[in-house]
């Protein structure tokens, strides 16, 4: 029996490397790894330290695949997404963004 998985990697913003496989019914995400040739197009891929996930949850390289799983591979934040959200509401100043934008004349400002 034959069971299709696809592999994804994003290697930086915009960058999708995504590959069809059919393997064995047995396969695991490790197998499916080498067999997809992600490791080679990309060599900073340590499977050692990245995390890699079925579905967006985190599973160990030796799980067993099923019919149509996405296996993917994360690669760490460059910058903390509060922090980000933090500093691009600074950047957008106070007064002129969310709730604190004043919508017509007179308004009060979040109403």
């Amino acid at each position: 029996m034959r069971i299709h998985v696809t592999v994804v990697y994003s290697a930086g913003p915009r960058q999708v490397y995504e590959k069809a496989l059919s393997l064995d019914g047995s396969a695991t995400v490790l197998q499916a790894l080498r067999a997809c040739g992600v490791l080679q197009a990309f060599p900073e891929i340590d499977l050692q330290s990245a995390p890699v996930g079925v579905w967006g949850r985190k599973v160990s390289l030796n799980q067993a695949l099923r019919e149509n799983d996405r296996v993917e591979i994360y690669r760490a934040l460059k910058v903390d997404p509060k922090v980000a959200r933090r500093e691009r509401f600074q950047k957008q100043g106070a007064r002129s963004a969310g709730l604190f934008a004043k919508k017509r004349a007179g308004a009060k400002a979040g109403y």
